[in-house]
């Protein structure tokens, strides 16, 4: 998959978990902001300042989202939502890619 933007892109790469999620910051030209990054496989809690979606390129997961009882399974093609200023737990399977929306 390609795609083709103006945005304005941090080339130094945020590294979290000892290495196991690498994302690069966007900002789009219309101020809106974005990370695309890779997931490798293990569990995981991130916690959120702004709500977020993320949309699932390539992988598998399950997450929990807050409040959630139950993990849910999601896979390349699929998003899910997270609020802003909560945690989620994710688990990845397989190597996720991934673009986080900043809602």
């Amino acid at each position: 998959m390609t795609d083709s933007l103006q945005a304005t892109v941090r080339t130094r790469a945020n590294v979290y978990f000892d290495g196991k999620c690498v994302s690069h910051s966007l900002e789009l030209a219309d101020g809106s902001k974005k990370s695309v990054g890779v997931i490798l496989p293990s569990t995981l809690k991130f916690s959120t300042g702004a709500p977020e979606r993320m949309e699932l390129v390539e992988g598998e997961c399950r997450v929990k989202l807050p409040g959630a009882a139950e993990w849910a399974s999601y896979r390349g093609g699929q998003s899910f939502d997270v609020p802003g200023n909560a945690a989620f737990d994710i688990e990845v399977t397989q190597t996720l890619h991934y673009v986080c929306h900043f809602l």
